[in-house]
Order: structure tokens, then C-alpha cells, then sequence
């Protein structure tokens, strides 16, 4: 596995391979339209001071990650913005099929919440930030030991250990999974997709990549393939897993057993203004074989 850095202290860039990747802190952010800096853009940018993407709000941002890696004392960060060549379809396949890992080795990651004002209540603006709603944001808030969420001026806001009970509120993920006392294998596949489902990403098909980490499970990247993305995902589910509530839908917004499910089957929903979310469906009617089967769950395997 080999991942790009870059240095908190000289924002040069430079890639590491396996045994040889240093400590590192990680961001999770939200995406700003037209305004972040990409992997050609910071590498321009070192050698003039002139460079028209220094007057990004997301060269700013990834200056102010920096300053606070640097004094946590950590010398390299991974920002996903500018650390993934994207004009490379291999780099950006393993990318996103890494991502998952790349978050939960780092030291620390950082969750800047850019719509959260300064001295705002938690309690009442937390939940209202657009961190929430993105596809991305759930394997970067779920996968890191230690996450460190900090407002639109980075100032500190809290832990998610601290602010579990937000957390937990506003995401419908239970306390022992973001406490990481329990494995997300001991999580049904259906409770994982709820936590998902409101949830919403610019491209179609990064909904189901977006996934890829949290089910364990990896695939080639075929952008351009729409909803064939989130079916290939739900194969890919099938092939390594006998849970059947992979088909089942929720009669309770944040299920945690099969008995707060009801049959049902998940995809994405229709594209909005804002972009491609996940939906419920409630499928046709069973037939009595179906039925029966459905009842004995344990008798046989998911089929593939």
C-alpha cells in the first residue's frame, strides 16, 4: 500500500509505501464547489507564490490542517482534495478502495465542520451541518481511533468520544460502534445502510463507493456506470456475508436487530438538486416460497 503526504511544515508532497509511511494526521471535510485545490494545482503552487489557487478557500484550509497537525507535533497529513493524482484512474481506484484503512491508521483525524459557527450551541447547530448529510463523511467519522471535530474557525469543538451523544443522535450509529467496542462485522448489513440512507453525494456512483470500507469489501471503480455501482456493491455483499438482512427494510429509523426491519430493498433514490441519496423500497409481494424462505434465515445461504 503506498499513500501521499503532505508535509505539515513545507506542504511539499511526497508518497510512501508500506513500512515505510510515517505517523500521520488525516481531514474529513465537505467539499466546497469550484473552490478546493487538486493534486496538480498544489504541486504548481510550490513554485509560485503567484498562483492564482492560493486564493482558494480550499488552499486555506488545507494551510490551517497543516498548522494544526503541525503543532500536534505530527509532520505529515493525507488531504483527500489534493493527495489523490485524480487524472490517474488506477491511482484513484486504489484511492478509494484504500480509504477506509488510511483513516483508521491515522493518529488523528480532523473534522472541520465548515458551517458551524464559533460559540454556537452544539446541542442545537450540530446536527444541522452539512458534515452529516455527506456520503463521505460517515467511513471518515466511523474508521480513525481519535477524531477531533473543529468549526468553521477551527476552533476545537470536541472529541467524538465527548460528543457521543450528539453523535449517536444525529446519525442513528450506536454508542459501542463509535466507541469502537464493537466491530462493524457484528453490525447488520441493514443497520449499516441505514446510517447511510439519508445521506447524499455529488456523483451517483460514489454512493455505493463510498461504502466499499464500510462492508469490507472491494471493486473496481466504473464511473459513469450509475446505479449498476450500488448493484455491484450489494453483489460483492452477498459473495462474503450470509446476512440476510441485506433485504430487508425499517419500520424504525435507527434499527439495531432484524425484528425493527421489515422486507424491503435499498438503492439509490431518484437524483435531487443536491445530488444521488439512498432509498428504501418496498418490494412486490412475496410469493409463499419466498416467504418461507425469508422465515428460516438460517437454513440457508444468501444465495450469490
Amino acid at each position: 500500500m503506498s499513500m501521499r503526504l503532505i508535509n505539515t511544515a513545507t506542504l511539499q508532497m511526497k508518497v510512501f509505501t508500506g513500512d515505510k509511511i510515517p505517523r500521520y494526521a488525516i481531514l474529513s471535510h465537505t467539499w466546497a464547489e469550484d473552490s478546493e485545490v487538486d493534486f496538480r494545482e498544489m504541486t504548481d503552487i510550490a513554485g509560485s507564490l503567484a498562483n492564482p489557487a492560493r486564493q482558494k478557500s480550499g488552499y486555506h484550509k488545507t494551510l490551517r490542517a497543516c498548522e494544526v497537525a503541525r503543532t500536534d507535533g505530527t509532520e505529515h497529513i493525507w488531504i483527500d482534495t489534493c493527495c489523490i493524482d485524480k487524472s490517474s484512474s488506477a491511482e484513484l481506484s486504489e484511492a478509494i478502495n484504500s480509504m477506509f484503512k488510511w483513516y483508521k491508521g491515522a493518529e488523528v483525524c480532523y473534522a472541520y465542520i465548515c458551517d458551524l459557527a464559533f460559540g454556537r450551541n452544539t446541542k442545537t447547530s450540530f446536527g444541522s451541518c452539512s458534515y452529516w448529510t455527506r456520503s463521505w463523511t460517515l467511513q471518515e467519522m466511523i474508521a480513525p481511533e481519535l477524531v477531533q471535530f473543529y468549526d468553521m474557525g477551527w476552533n476545537f469543538v470536541g472529541t467524538r468520544d465527548s460528543l457521543i451523544g450528539a453523535i449517536k443522535h444525529i446519525t442513528g450509529i450506536e454508542e459501542d460502534v463509535l466507541l469502537r467496542k464493537k466491530p462493524l462485522s457484528e453490525v447488520l448489513i441493514a443497520v449499516k445502510m441505514s446510517w447511510a440512507s439519508r445521506r447524499m453525494s455529488t456523483r451517483e456512483e460514489d454512493i455505493a463507493y463510498c461504502l466499499l470500507g464500510i462492508f469490507d469489501v472491494n471493486m473496481p471503480l466504473l464511473y459513469g456506470e450509475g446505479q449498476k455501482a450500488f448493484l455491484r456493491l450489494q453483489e460483492e455483499i452477498m459473495k462474503r456475508s450470509d446476512d440476510l438482512s441485506i433485504f430487508w427494510n425499517f419500520t424504525s429509523s435507527t434499527p439495531s436487530t432484524v425484528a425493527e426491519c421489515q422486507l424491503g430493498v435499498i438503492g439509490p433514490s431518484a437524483k435531487s438538486s443536491s445530488g444521488s441519496e439512498l432509498a428504501w423500497t418496498q418490494p412486490s409481494p412475496l410469493s409463499k416460497e419466498e416467504d418461507r424462505y425469508i422465515k428460516r434465515p438460517h437454513q440457508r445461504r444468501c444465495p450469490v
